[in-house]
């Protein structure tokens, strides 16, 4: 994994922008604290910043190859998990190795196939590759878009980047939003709409993206997407199917030069993962597998059930431990470090988000970066296989809204009258645009038809979220995390399976439970699902209040926005948030949160408002 930028202007040198490349490049480095190098070829420059995975000698970027007289240069950032059998092709059309980076797979394949290169590869990726033949710049993003790829095009020239920051430090991108940008962030955020940056003109790939930037014109290609396809494979079949997919995809992923470890919450998905893991290191005589669970200071003194939050993690997580033989470690979160992590999360994303949910995580990753540099993690399960109590509770499913924010009113409520006067209707044409594309057959029932709508707000909304949080969190430490779940081939398949399959047994996520029934144990395969743990010690609550108080008391374009009032009433009557903000776990803690990344965010990046 690394991070990747590049500039290209018609009417510039690249080598008279070396101080602002090397700017761009700094950016970067936790994402790629191992290596970096940076390209230039007349108004072109690609940027690279390594964090060494695999074959430490010869994956150094950017990567450069001469094939029948002409160069090709590649920035890559991302793992491709179909090397081997894309290495042999290859070699059988007479191309040569010098090393077994996959890195040096993707430039070949692009090489041979060009433009249609991404249908060939499997993995989770972003890239960027310069053609001499055509002067051009060919960009890409994975089919899922687990790796992130930004671009700004203006007149004469492009900037794209891993993240904004480094595209903000050309110069060029000013931090400027406009309205739709206070949409987004007020009324959709933590989530994006696809391909918003939020900030003006900032724009990006979308997942199943590519795009090639030629003669000073970008032109974007979607390469992938679900289709609508019958499902002919039966009950077993599928069971079977659904079992063979996930571990094909698991010990695919198990390949490294570096240390690895796995995130393990005593769920079902993470457990499937580790589960498969260790019957794989087992199998080759690898030794046992490492896991990693988090915690907070007291948290288990200060747990209340939910319907979100049934019961806690850790006696589940000791259960899978036992089972899997695994050395497992668990990191312990301080509360007021939970809070401090905050504005470390704001520099991460360089947007606000999802709060403690993202400062945890990067605490966390950072706990296991000092051992580990590869980790494997249990994500987007519940998208693609019904997982959520949005997907099994008929009255929500139903509503002609986003699930995992049916109302806007306490984004209203904290807002002065006349700020964001569309927001609503802003939302829910963002809800209907993508309802609309999702494709579906004549032969579906009304849930089926609904369910491929379902999937789609998922997959595109609340998976791309949750994405872009493991991705930020975990490369701020310079800590690869592969999410199995996301292979494209098993997105395909959960797409048109049949939600009477689909939920067997009538669970969340059935097929999934009854396929590897016979691999965990009972109690973890059939738990009830359970989100990823919040802090729920007041200690964090009192802590936000404390710092949200002070932010109130300031006169800034923030608060000159924000409701003071609205605000202090949940401060002192935090159990009346009944509806969350987003999800399942922002209520008023996190709320405030959100207001405490506002204020950094707004003050950190110089925010304007057009």
């Amino acid at each position: 994994m690394c991070g990747i930028a590049g500039w290209v202007d018609k009417n510039t040198n690249m080598g008279d922008k070396i101080g602002l490349l090397n700017k761009m490049s700094k950016t970067l480095d936790r994402r790629g604290p191992d290596e970096n190098g940076i390209y230039i070829s007349g108004n072109t420059a690609l940027i690279h910043r390594r964090l060494i995975v695999i074959d430490k000698e010869n994956g150094k970027q950017p990567m450069a190859v001469n094939h029948n007289g002409k160069k090709y240069v590649i920035v890559y950032n991302g793992e491709l998990y179909n090397t081997s059998e894309l290495r042999e092709e290859l070699r059988a059309d007479g191309f040569h190795f010098r090393g077994h980076s996959d890195t040096e797979v993707v430039l070949k394949t692009y090489i041979k196939y060009k433009e249609k290169c991404p249908e060939r590869l499997n993995g989770i990726f972003a890239f960027a590759i310069f053609d001499s033949e055509n002067n051009s710049i060919f960009l890409c993003r994975d089919r899922i878009g687990v790796k992130p790829l930004f671009y700004y095009e203006y007149n004469g020239g492009l900037l794209f980047a891993s993240e904004i920051k480094a595209m903000l430090a050309s110069g060029v991108v000013r931090p400027i939003i406009n309205e739709q940008g206070l949409n987004e962030i007020f009324f959709l955020g933590p989530a994006r709409t696809p391909s918003c940056g939020i900030f003006k003109g900032v724009f990006e790939l979308n997942s199943g993206e590519c795009a090639t930037y030629r003669n000073g014109r970008l032109t974007r290609r979607k390469y992938f997407t679900v289709d609508a396809k019958e499902h002919t494979e039966n009950e077993k079949q599928t069971i079977e199917k659904t079992r063979y997919l996930l571990t094909d995809a698991i010990q695919r992923q198990l390949v490294s030069d570096m240390p690895m470890c796995f995130f393990l919450s005593g769920g079902l998905d993470s457990s499937i993962i580790v589960k498969t893991a260790s019957i794989y290191n087992k199998e080759h005589k690898l030794g046992k597998i490492n896991t990693y669970s988090v915690e907070y200071k007291d948290n288990r003194k200060f747990f209340e059930k939910s319907l979100f939050q049934p019961n806690a993690d850790f006696e589940y997580i000791s259960m899978m431990s036992k089972n899997a033989d695994s050395q497992h470690t668990e990191v312990i979160l301080e509360n007021i470090s939970l809070a401090d992590a905050l504005y470390e999360s704001v520099d991460a994303r360089d947007l606000p988000g999802y709060v403690d949910v993202d400062s945890s995580l990067l605490l966390f990753c950072k706990e296991i970066k000092k051992d580990y540099t590869v980790a494997l993690s249990g994500e987007c399960a519940d998208e693609l296989f019904g997982g959520y109590p949005w997907y099994h509770n008929k009255d929500i499913l139903f509503e002609d809204c986003f699930p995992w924010s049916r109302s806007q009113d306490i984004r209203r409520y904290i807002l002065k009258d006349g700020v964001c006067r569309n927001g609503e209707e802003y939302v829910r044409q963002r809800y209907i645009d993508t309802i609309n594309q999702a494709p579906k057959l004549k032969s579906d029932t009304i849930v089926d038809k609904r369910m491929r709508e379902m999937f789609y707000l998922n997959f595109y909304w609340f998976m791309q979220c949750l994405l872009e949080r493991k991705d930020r969190c975990s490369m701020y430490s310079g800590l690869e995390v592969r999410v199995p779940f996301c292979d494209y081939r098993l997105v395909e398949y959960a797409y048109n399976m049949p939600w009477s399959i689909k939920a067997y047994n009538g669970r969340e996520k059935g097929i999934v439970r009854k396929a590897f029934e016979d691999v965990l144990p009972y109690d973890i395969c059939w738990r009830k699902k359970s989100p990823y743990p919040k802090t729920h010690n007041p200690v964090y609550f009192n802590e936000c209040a404390k710092r949200v108080k002070s932010i109130l008391d300031k006169k800034t374009i923030l608060t000159e926005m924000l409701n003071k009032k609205s605000i202090e009433n949940i401060i002192e009557n935090p159990d009346k948030i009944t509806s969350p903000w987003y999800g399942q776990l922002m209520k008023a803690p996190q709320i405030l949160a959100y207001i405490i990344e506002l204020d950094y965010w707004f003050e950190k990046y110089n925010i304007e408002i057009e």
